[in-house]
């Protein structure tokens, strides 16, 4: 017996020393490994468990027996749900930290009615000296809460298996093998903690400590030589319902049988009651209309508008088949680009026009009146340039500030927009000069239409709270000579000389080039 009690303290070191092994490597290499902080944990309170016990077995009083008990019951009930939760966070899956918390009560419970059991037995009944073979083995009647702690830890390492055992068949084969290790990590204890539990092991001996350096062997196995912990393969769902971009995925028969959280987000009223619906029902419960492709089979990139409640959207969408060997359905991918094409609307706007009027920039009217006279340069049709501004906005900006200023430059730009024709290009030329080309329009028609515009600008004075500003402007128009060849830049240069005659000669006037 003595012999046999050696042998029995041996393993269970060995099993301590492993599992020390483990916490200590996977510690100084936690920035490497994925999960590294569950699965230290895990192997120090293994490490504990088998030591604990290890030394109880060296123990002569009952005393020492039940100190070194207690000791072990730190380690051993918070072994299963951390092995649990181990194999969990390598999969890919994140439990909710309630859950966490509540898989946890159990083995406080465990700890505090092991280490005060003399006061309540409710954990041992009773525990004496084995009549056969004497201390350390013991004899124990169990308790209500040793049930309850032993179902627990038969339900963590049950569950770990099974999780393991269904991923295990959709794992790629370069990945069985650390799935195997995983799967033995927690079957080897689960079944020599049921056989204990229904009596088939030695008496007066738990064997679970025995058998753990299984376990921890193929753990170093398998992070030593196969990268088990770096190289574990990521849940696929977690991918998916993770993806910042939204998934609609459709069977062969276009009918929706599961989306995620990105789709979910695009579209709220998206849920499950949802599921079995065809593309065309599903697309007009969540947008009001039909689906705009003929169908989803038909592999694309496409760009959708969408009105809903919470403003309009705008989606990139898309389509392309899953196959193998045959047809199996559908995705459509869904990305907002509403913020995008937000930000590209004002990149427009700082390129095109101007930040303070929000009619178009110098740069832009000319890239609009030279597209035009390129692209009519068979008809011939007459253009004609009004170039105009502000009389004495200088002593403006001085009296008033230059926050009227501005509001007198919109103020001036609106006046004009209200009468501008449909061939019109406005633009802010610079400072206080504005600008406009009219196409298709003689000089004639056109320095009547300036004329139009000085007076109706004389007649609509800036209301600014209590003050009220006359406004008066200069004009200066010219007609390009398409018959020569002549460029906007000259129209531009002669159109300023006119407004500048206007300026000479007492402002508040049109001059017309000569």
């Amino acid at each position: 017996m003595e012999s046999t009690l050696t042998a029995y303290i041996s393993l269970v070191c060995v099993s301590g020393v492993l599992n020390l092994f483990l916490c200590f490597y996977v510690f100084f290499r936690k920035e490497k490994i994925q999960g590294s902080f569950i699965f230290t944990l895990y192997t120090l309170a293994v490490s504990i468990y088998c030591f604990a016990y290890a030394i109880g077995l060296t123990s002569e009083t009952m005393e020492q027996i039940m100190f070194w008990t207690t000791i072990q019951y730190i380690g051993m009930p918070v072994s299963a749900p951390l092995g649990l939760f181990m194999v969990l966070q390598l999969l890919g899956k994140q439990p909710k930290l309630r859950y966490t918390l509540l898989l946890f009560i159990v083995p406080l419970i465990t700890l505090i009615l092991v280490s005060t059991n003399s006061a309540h037995h409710l954990y041992y009944k009773s525990i004496i000296e084995h009549p056969q073979y004497g201390l350390p083995f013991l004899e124990i009647e169990i308790g209500p809460w040793y049930v309850i702690q032993g179902v627990f830890t038969f339900g963590c390492l049950f569950l770990a298996s099974i999780i393991i055992t269904i991923r295990l068949f959709v794992t790629k084969k370069a990945y069985r093998a650390r799935m195997l290790v995983l799967l033995l990590g927690q079957f080897v204890p689960m079944t020599t903690a049921f056989l204990y539990l229904i009596g088939l092991t030695p008496a007066g001996i738990d064997p679970v400590p025995f058998v753990l350096w299984i376990s921890s062997a193929l753990y170093i196995w398998a992070i030593l030589s196969a990268n088990m912990l770096s190289l574990l393969p990521i849940a696929k769902e977690t991918i998916f319902y993770n993806m910042t971009e939204g998934v609609i995925v459709l069977d062969s028969y276009q009918r929706l049988v599961d989306y995620n959280s990105a789709a979910k987000i695009i579209f709220p009223e998206l849920h499950d009651g949802m599921i079995g619906y065809s593309l065309n029902q599903l697309w007009i419960e969540l947008t009001g209309t039909n689906f705009p492709i003929a169908s989803a089979q038909d592999q694309g990139f496409y760009e959708l508008t969408l009105n809903s409640e919470q403003g309009v959207k705008h989606l990139q969408v898309r389509t392309s088949m899953l196959n193998q060997r045959k047809q199996l359905g559908s995705l459509i991918m869904l990305i907002d680009v509403t913020e995008l094409k937000q930000l590209q609307r004002e990149l427009e706007q700082h390129a095109y026009y101007d930040g303070l009027t929000r009619i178009y920039n110098r740069v832009q009217f000319y890239k609009q009146v030279n597209h035009y006279l390129e692209q009519s340069q068979q008809d011939q049709k007459p253009v004609s340039i009004i170039l105009f501004d502000v009389d004495r906005f200088k002593s403006v900006n001085d009296s008033y500030g230059h926050d009227v200023g501005d509001q007198l430059l919109v103020h001036l730009s609106n006046c004009c927009n209200e009468l501008l024709p449909k061939n019109a290009i406005f633009a802010r030329y610079g400072g206080e000069e504005f600008v406009i080309a009219l196409t298709d329009s003689s000089v004639e028609q056109a320095t009547n239409f300036a004329e139009e515009l000085r007076k109706h600008i004389g007649a609509h004075p800036l209301q600014s709270n209590e003050l009220k500003l006359q406004l008066s402007a200069s004009f200066g128009v010219t007609q390009i000579d398409r018959t020569n060849g002549q460029t906007l830049e000259t129209a531009l240069l002669h159109a300023d000389q006119a407004l500048y005659q206007s300026k000479r000669t007492g402002r508040n006037k049109v001059t017309v080039f000569a």
